[in-house]
């Protein structure tokens, strides 16, 4: 546009000059021409800023297109971020419906399991009463069988000192029953072969005297060699006061001559018995209350044969010596 105009400016003036156009028109012209040139420079100088406005904005173009660049891969990146994230949310939609429905089988599973859960808790919590009543019970027996228990350990221990106190006085017993039993043999020493023996049996000394020692048959009258042989044993007997003495007369099974002194066997063995008692009282300090005299007839054999020999070994005496078990009686009294 500024072109043309200045071309018309340069047509005109020439066209003046070869007209020879009048001074007026010159001015005229001459001013058209310095309107021109200062429109041309103000035209020029905002061309210019034309230029550096479109130079801006190109460059900003330029950015906003890079911005847009970037905003469509953006875009397309967000779109598959998008569908990426639907697809997970489709997933996690799927999985929450199973879970659901998984929750909703567990409760009503868990609903059963608690009923029958709570059926056995109600039973085992009977059960565990019962127990615990049965525990109470037992408790109770067993603090009476506790007390039971320490009642029989003190009469146990009770016991066992008398069995010891009794151990003790048997052994002094057995200690005087050999006492004895030595003593007699000592006192009586060289009558062995005279019918006479002396034997230890179930803690008593037995003296035993055959008939040719003491009597004459039928006789209930001790001979003198009898006498002598009673004499020496009533020494020892009255030098041991705690023996007590049982006299006791047997026979053999021939009956007796009956008379009326004398009826039967049983009088014989008793007289007998008698007979020797009093030979050991006589002229002794012995108690007579240590003495018994017995019969037993022919009624506790020491040979059941019917030989003469082994009656000859029933017709006999047997004094019986026994320790006094006083304090032996006395601990079985007590328990």
């Amino acid at each position: 546009m500024t072109k043309i105009r200045n071309s018309a400016i340069i047509i005109s003036i020439c066209f003046f000059i070869s007209s020879c156009v009048s001074m007026k028109q010159f001015k005229d012209l001459q001013a058209q021409y310095d309107n021109a040139t200062n429109e041309n420079s103000t035209l020029k100088i905002d061309n210019e800023k034309l230029l550096v406005e479109t130079k801006e904005n190109a460059y900003k173009l330029d950015n906003q297109q890079k911005s847009i660049s970037q905003l469509i891969k953006d875009t397309l990146t967000l779109s598959e971020s998008i569908a990426d994230l639907k697809q997970q949310l489709d997933k996690v939609g799927r999985q929450y419906s199973e879970l659901s429905e998984t929750h909703d089988a567990i409760l009503k599973g868990n609903a059963r399991e608690s009923s029958r859960l709570l059926k056995q808790l109600q039973t085992t919590q009977e059960d565990l009463q019962k127990k615990e009543d049965e525990l109470k019970k037992t408790e109770a027996t067993l603090n009476l069988e506790k007390q039971n228990l320490e009642q029989m350990k003190f009469e146990l221990d009770k016991k066992s000192s008398r069995m010891i106190e009794l151990q003790k006085i048997l052994a002094r017993k057995d200690s005087s029953v050999n006492a004895i039993r030595q003593k007699v043999t000592s006192a009586l020493l060289g009558m062995e072969n005279e019918g006479l023996s002396v034997k230890v049996q179930n803690g008593k000394v037995y003296v035993s005297l055959e008939e040719k020692l003491l009597f004459k048959s039928g006789s209930i009258e001790v001979e003198p060699k009898g006498v002598n042989a009673l004499k020496k044993l009533s020494r020892v007997l009255d030098q041991n006061p705690d023996i007590n003495i049982t006299i006791e007369g047997h026979t053999d099974v021939v009956p007796v001559i009956s008379s009326p002194a004398m009826k039967d066997n049983w009088d014989l063995s008793v007289k007998r018995a008698t007979s020797i008692v009093r030979i050991l009282l006589e002229g002794s300090k012995i108690d007579p209350k240590r003495l018994i005299a017995a019969g037993r007839g022919e009624y506790m054999p020491v040979d059941p044969g019917k030989t003469a020999e082994a009656k000859q070994k029933n017709r006999r005496t047997e004094i019986i010596l026994t320790p006094k078990i006083d304090a032996l009686l006395d601990i079985l009294n007590d328990h």
